[in-house]
């Protein structure tokens, strides 16, 4: 079963020590499996959650870019992969931006969620970011990404590849505003993100196993 697709009464099994553990309480632990110290996953909405203050924020909105760009099929369509992938996890593309206040402090927050298409950076993505940051810049707060992807997303091709220089862009705006940019590198952060947005954090912070 996919996290989000988990009943609050069943056990989840730790994939360290096999241990089977209430949902509810790994939930309530931030996803750490308590006694092993596991890290699971968190998806971008209990993310958010542990994050802002009273748990509440408000969603940063994303222009839209084209669905299909380039027409891609391999053994499927792209638009049906990412019609599945908003179907499971209820998001419109890899991250979900917010902005509210964290332990008092205005502040800006993107998380990239695996579980849409492995975080891959597309055009929607790269969007995502780059707006987050714009964001942080206009409200003159920090910007706090939570990385977590496989790479850049194959069926975008170039238009893939052309977020990387986009969001360093980005992200040097927010330097030259003198707001901080805080990188958590969560499991797995890898590929063309590592080039990019990721590694460019005045602060990094690495979650185990990231």
């Amino acid at each position: 079963l996919n996290r989000r697709e988990t009943p609050e009464n069943l056990w989840i099994k730790c994939p360290e020590t096999g241990q089977l553990v209430f949902f509810k309480d790994v939930e309530a632990n931030q996803f750490v499996i308590p006694g092993s110290n596991y890290h699971m996953r968190m998806g971008a909405n209990a993310r958010l959650k542990s994050m802002f203050d009273g748990e509440t924020w408000l969603d940063v909105g994303v222009p839209e870019v084209p669905t299909d760009p380039l027409k891609f099929r391999d053994q499927r369509r792209y638009a049906e992969r990412l019609k599945d992938a908003r179907t499971k996890t209820g998001m419109n593309d890899a991250i979900k931006l917010g902005f509210g206040r964290l332990e008092g402090i205005p502040v800006v927050i993107g998380v990239q969620d695996f579980d849409f298409m492995g975080g891959s950076l597309g055009m929607a993505a790269g969007e995502a970011i780059v707006k987050g940051l714009e964001t942080a810049i206009d409200r003159g707060t920090p910007f706090i990404m939570f990385a977590a992807s496989g790479g850049a997303r194959m069926q975008e091709g170039i238009l893939s590849l052309m977020q990387m220089p986009r969001t360093t862009v980005a992200v040097e705006m927010l330097r030259e505003a003198k707001k901080p940019y805080i990188v958590v590198l969560t499991n797995p952060t890898t590929g063309g993100v590592t080039a990019s947005y990721a590694m460019l954090g005045d602060v990094q912070i690495a979650e185990p196993g990231a």
